[in-house]
C-alpha cells in the first residue's frame, strides 16, 4: 500500500491524494526538520507549551508558515487535554493558541471549519492526529486522539459532528497520521480495560499478565468503521513517531523531554 504521507514541504509530510484532489487544501505533519530549536528540542519543535526558548519556537511556527503559504495569524489550535471536546471555529477563534499557548481554545482536542484562508492546528509526540476531509461541503477537521481520546472515541464524535453539519459519511475522508506504532506502545490493564471487547482482537497484543500491546492507529479505524465511514475512505500512514528517529519527536522514545510536531490542515484563498 503506497504510503499516504509524501514528503513535500522542507519540514513536514502532506496527505498527497488529498492536497492533488483540491489545489487550495494544505494537509499534512511535521517532521523535526530544518528548524531553529537546540538539542533536546531539535530542530523544528513547534509546542508551545514545551520548555524550548519561546523565540525558537515561534521561529520555528513563522518557517512553517512561509512554507505552507498560510499566516501565523490564521492559524488555530486547541488546548488539548486528552479529552473529546470538539470546536466548531468562526471568525472570532482565528489566531487562538498560535502564537501564545495560553490562548489556545480551551478544554478543546478536536476543530472544524470550512472557513477559507484558517490552518487548523495540534500538536503531537506519539499521539493520533486525525484528519477529516468532505469534499462536498469542503469541511476539514482535526482531532488529537491519545489513547484516553481514541478510547473515548473522539473518532466517531468528529464523524457525527460532520454528519450533523450536513456531510454524507460516504463522501467523508479521514487520515490518520504519523503517532507510535502498534509494536511500540506498551500499555498496562488500566488502559486496556477502557478498550470495548470486540475491538481487543484486532488491536491488543498481550504480551505477559499484565502488560499489553496497542494499535492505537488501527482502534481508531475500527471506530470509524463502526460509523460507516467507507474503508476505502481511510488512509493509514506506516510512520511511527517513535521509531523514526531522524524524522519525528516521541515523547515516550525521550522520556517526555523533546519536542513536538504539529498536525495541520486548511484552506488557502
Amino acid at each position: 500500500m503506497r504510503e499516504p504521507f509524501q514528503k513535500n514541504g522542507e519540514s513536514y509530510v502532506e496527505i498527497a491524494s488529498w492536497v492533488q484532489d483540491n489545489e487550495m487544501l494544505v494537509a499534512g505533519f511535521t517532521t523535526r526538520e530544518n528548524g531553529v530549536s537546540e538539542i533536546p528540542y531539535a530542530s523544528m519543535n513547534l509546542g508551545l507549551h514545551t520548555n524550548d526558548s519561546q523565540s525558537n519556537i515561534l521561529k520555528n511556527r513563522e518557517i512553517l508558515s512561509e512554507q505552507l503559504h498560510m499566516d501565523l495569524n490564521q492559524w488555530v489550535q486547541g488546548e488539548q487535554i486528552h479529552a473529546t471536546n470538539i470546536k466548531l471555529i468562526d471568525e472570532e477563534d482565528i489566531g487562538k493558541g498560535s502564537k501564545v499557548y495560553e490562548t489556545a481554545i480551551k478544554n478543546v482536542d478536536g476543530l472544524i471549519t470550512k472557513q477559507r484562508n484558517v490552518l487548523l492546528t495540534a500538536v503531537y509526540a506519539d499521539c493520533v492526529p486525525l484528519y477529516f476531509y468532505d469534499p462536498i461541503h469542503h469541511y476539514i477537521g482535526i482531532a488529537h486522539a491519545g489513547w484516553r481520546g481514541t478510547v473515548g472515541r473522539i473518532a466517531e464524535k468528529m464523524t457525527q459532528y460532520f454528519i450533523s453539519l450536513g456531510t454524507d459519511v460516504k463522501d467523508l475522508k479521514i487520515a490518520i497520521g504519523p503517532s507510535i506504532g502498534k509494536d511500540q506502545y506498551e500499555v498496562d490493564e488500566n488502559v486496556i480495560s477502557h478498550i470495548d471487547d470486540h475491538f481487543k482482537a484486532k488491536t491488543v497484543t498481550q504480551l505477559n499478565d499484565h502488560h499489553y500491546l496497542l494499535d492505537l492507529k488501527q482502534l481508531n479505524k475500527e471506530i470509524l468503521l463502526q460509523n460507516d465511514v467507507l474503508a476505502s475512505n481511510i488512509e493509514i500512514t506506516s510512520y511511527c513517531t517513535m521509531t523514526h528517529q531522524e524524522l519525528f519527536f516521541s515523547h515516550r522514545r525521550d522520556n517526555g523531554k523533546t519536542g513536538r510536531m504539529l498536525g495541520f490542515i486548511g484552506f488557502r484563498e
